[in-house]
């Protein structure tokens, strides 16, 4: 049987150690190797007929550890996150410690947790913003407005709502796992990369032309990961404290006003999706209505 280690480590995130005896994966190796053989085709032999000794010849070791490896690992994972109430956000970080045949493997997993959020006085500071935003907006003595151009509903108000949120965001107290962030900053670095390419830029002539190094650029692709988390964290709690919901008629409503009919069955299918941008678009106008 395997035996593990959870350990609880800031910023919400989880690291288990995870020791497999080598007995174990002998005998799940065994059976990945028949799951494998049952459902190999080679000329002469029905699909899942195939003799061991030729199965061997047609299956390498790499690919019926893989094979022993997904499933073991998989299997284990969800026991131990039944086991200790664990709930991951992400998908967990495999790392192989130790991992030679014959031996014990030892495997590390690492995820992160939903974290704690303390909103703290965050409706007085949008009170605050909002003052602050309609003082600024009143016509005083000496302040010449003539060659102003003045600003339309929507775009006053989407002023507000990035102040609001600029607000928000530095009252409210969450910390982002840095497994989410570097996951998400590999990611976008890797886009970028390939975006760069398709023009027939080097990484390096990119930065060059922004004025940027690298480790400026990793800065400040950090700092919007943290934020949109955060922000995404602070809206559902939000959402979840004053009883924000959609109602039928909300996504109803959405989904009438899609013509396309294709579009529609798409967007029926994918309703919950759907559902989670309409609570948060009305836990923005929560927010603003302050």
């Amino acid at each position: 049987m395997y035996t593990y280690k959870t350990k609880k480590l800031p910023k919400n995130t989880v690291e288990i150690t995870l020791t497999i005896p080598k007995a174990l994966v002998a005998s799940e190796n065994e059976k990945a190797f028949e799951r494998l053989r049952l459902g190999l085709t080679v000329e002469g032999f029905r699909k899942g007929k195939v003799p061991t000794e030729i199965a061997k010849k047609h299956l390498g070791k790499d690919t019926v550890y893989q094979e022993m490896f997904k499933v073991l690992l998989s299997r284990i994972y969800e026991e131990i996150l039944k086991k200790d109430n664990l709930k991951p956000i992400m998908n967990p970080r495999i790392d192989l410690i130790k991992a030679k045949e014959d031996e014990d493997w030892e495997i590390k997993i690492g995820f992160a947790e939903k974290p704690e959020i303390k909103l703290n006085a965050y409706k007085e500071r949008i009170k605050e913003v909002k003052a602050k935003n309609k003082k600024a907006d009143i016509w005083t003595p000496g302040k010449d407005l003539s060659n102003q151009k003045k600003p339309d509903e929507k775009e006053s108000n989407s002023k507000l709502m990035n102040l609001i949120l600029e607000a928000v965001l530095k009252e409210v107290k969450v910390e982002i796992s840095d497994l989410i962030v570097e996951e998400e900053l590999s990611a976008r670095l890797s886009r970028l990369v390939d975006d760069v390419r398709k023009i027939g830029l080097t990484t390096e002539a990119y930065l060059k032309s922004k004025n940027l190094t690298m480790e400026q650029l990793k800065a400040s692709f950090k700092k919007e990961i943290e934020d949109t988390y955060k922000l995404e964290f602070l809206l559902a709690e939000v959402a979840d404290q004053e009883n924000i919901k959609v109602d039928k008629e909300d996504l109803d409503k959405l989904l009438t006003n899609i013509k396309d009919e294709k579009e529609r069955q798409v967007a029926t299918t994918n309703s919950y999706y759907y559902a989670t941008i309409l609570r948060k678009q009305k836990t923005l106008d929560y927010l603003i209505s302050l």
